[in-house]
């Protein structure tokens, strides 16, 4: 007589074709994370990426300290206004040009601008005040005007000494300022150096587009921190 079959004993060291999924779950969990976490790495290279804020000199809209979020594919479509994050080794820090990388480590550079990460660059956030073509000023007051046309800059914290200044930016290039005009290293303050203190497009990481540390301020920019003139926007 046949008796039913039964399962088998763990304790023999048979086993069950009833559990192989399991264990072929088991193997590839480890792959699947290994392939999330790959994706996560691209987006945040190539999408997305987190900076610290340094200083103070993007005050009151950005303080020292701040953690902020910035969104790269934005860095092909910079406007006036737009507060942006960019490599300011070619225009405002050529005192800052590390010597080169070699052997492996230039491997590993190489690597992470593959995948668009970065190590070790100057970089600076600052809010665009003029594109390729315009006409910045400024007074002794510190008023800025963009082809002859005043700025309304809510934004702005006007404290100090200002030297005037009149410069055409040229195409291509960027006039970068903090909004804490007394104690910002921006555009300004390399007038005399190649370039005229204005960033090329092409080193533009990208836009600020919220700052999520500290919690009590995460979130967007401020709406006053839109580029205007007397006269509408620009």
């Amino acid at each position: 007589m046949t008796e039913p079959a039964t399962p088998a004993s763990s304790d023999d060291g048979a086993t069950d074709s009833r559990v192989a999924p399991s264990s072929r779950s088991r193997r590839r969990w480890p792959l699947l994370l290994l392939v999330a976490l790959a994706v996560i790495v691209l987006a945040r290279g190539l999408v997305v990426e987190t900076f610290t804020v340094p200083t103070g000199s993007m005050e009151p809209a950005l303080a020292g300290g701040d953690r902020i979020v910035v969104w790269k594919p934005s860095a092909d479509e910079v406007r006036r206004g737009d507060v942006i994050v960019f490599d300011g080794r070619r225009s405002l820090g050529p005192d800052l040009e590390q010597a080169p990388a070699t052997g492996v480590a230039e491997l590993v550079r190489k690597a992470g601008q593959a995948i668009g990460v970065r190590q070790g660059e100057a970089d600076y956030v600052k809010r665009v005040i003029g594109v390729g073509g315009d006409r910045v000023r400024m007074d002794g007051a510190g008023r800025v005007s963009v082809n002859g046309r005043p700025l309304a800059e809510p934004y702005a914290s006007r404290t100090g000494t200002f030297s005037p200044f009149d410069i055409t930016v040229p195409p291509g290039r960027l006039w970068v300022m903090g909004d804490n005009r007394g104690a910002s290293e921006d555009s300004r303050h390399h007038l005399g150096s190649p370039g005229g203190g204005t960033v090329p497009v092409d080193d533009v990481i990208g836009q600020v587009v919220g700052r999520y540390w500290p919690l009590d301020r995460a979130g967007g920019l401020e709406a006053s921190a839109t580029l205007t003139t007397d006269r509408g926007p620009l």
